[in-house]
């Protein structure tokens, strides 16, 4: 039986994907597949790595810094999240909360990281080979949120969010082989997405990078559709889905540290599903 997980990401809602990774690594829990959108893809990195707690300092401390994300970065450098700080100065070897690298290439699940190519607005999948000691630049990827980031360069190639081309990888994680997965969401699964943000997002891109605007605009329907898909796959028991009642007034880059509490909180009650469902 090969099990996949799948973490959408979810800015700082992701503290709820947190919660349950924690809850995995308390039970040694263990999959086959992890696969990351977004800031999916840093917890999947830590989890992979067995650092618990890590994603939680994150999303509960180092985000509140003004270095992580605010106005200031915007106005001096474009981009309101610095992902270099975030993936490189607090991440790596020497940094405040390095990732364990070695652990992370030691774990014999495959990770995939979701990420969107800018120009052609096509869907990357990059794998831990693309991964090395204190260069997390796919991290940077995966996360780099359109109209709030400048896109993100790896080897010559400009990447945006992995939401835009593959918000909810369910098919993919069946397509790596998984006779079942897990689908961690970090809003409720009974209310769809909607597109206004989205649209509004996608205006500040569109100028540079029509593609990649016209891939955000679908991005709520293509959620909603894979959400759907998921639930049809529930029934057969082939998949579990795991999403917040409520997310405790927690948003994309909401900061909020006792609605972030309750979320992580929340995370860490509903792992006890995933351990009923696996067991």
């Amino acid at each position: 039986m090969v099990t996949g997980i799948v973490d959408v990401g979810g800015g700082l809602r992701g503290i709820y994907a947190a919660g349950i990774l924690d809850y995995c690594m308390m039970h040694s829990i263990q999959f086959d597949c992890c696969i990351g959108v977004s800031a999916g893809s840093a917890n999947m990195a830590a989890y992979l790595a067995g650092q618990q707690g890590r994603n939680y300092r994150y999303y509960q401390e180092y985000s509140f810094r003004k270095e992580y994300m605010g106005m200031g970065n915007l106005l001096h450098t474009g981009s309101y999240i610095n992902l270099d700080y975030v993936y490189g100065t607090l991440s790596n070897a020497g940094g405040e909360s390095p990732l364990d690298y070695d652990a992370l290439v030691r774990n014999p699940a495959k990770l995939l990281v979701v990420a969107t190519r800018a120009d052609t607005g096509a869907v990357q999948y990059f794998t831990k080979d693309d991964l090395h000691q204190d260069h997390y630049q796919i991290l940077m990827a995966s996360s780099c949120v359109p109209g709030v980031n400048r896109p993100y360069v790896v080897n010559g190639i400009s990447y945006f969010d992995g939401a835009l081309s593959d918000p909810v990888p369910i098919e993919k994680a069946f397509a790596q082989g998984c006779d079942r997965v897990v689908l961690i969401l970090t809003k409720p699964a009974a209310i769809p997405r909607k597109p206004g943000k989205d649209r509004v997002l996608a205006d500040l891109i569109r100028r540079q990078y029509p593609i990649a605007a016209r891939q955000l605009c679908l991005r709520a329907q293509r959620y909603n559709q894979a959400v759907q898909l998921a639930k049809e796959y529930e029934k057969d028991g082939r998949v579990l889905i795991l999403s917040p009642s409520d997310i405790s007034g927690v948003d994309t880059l909401k900061r909020n540290r006792p609605a972030l509490q309750r979320l992580y909180q929340l995370g860490l009650q509903d792992g006890k599903k995933l351990l009923r469902w696996m067991e």
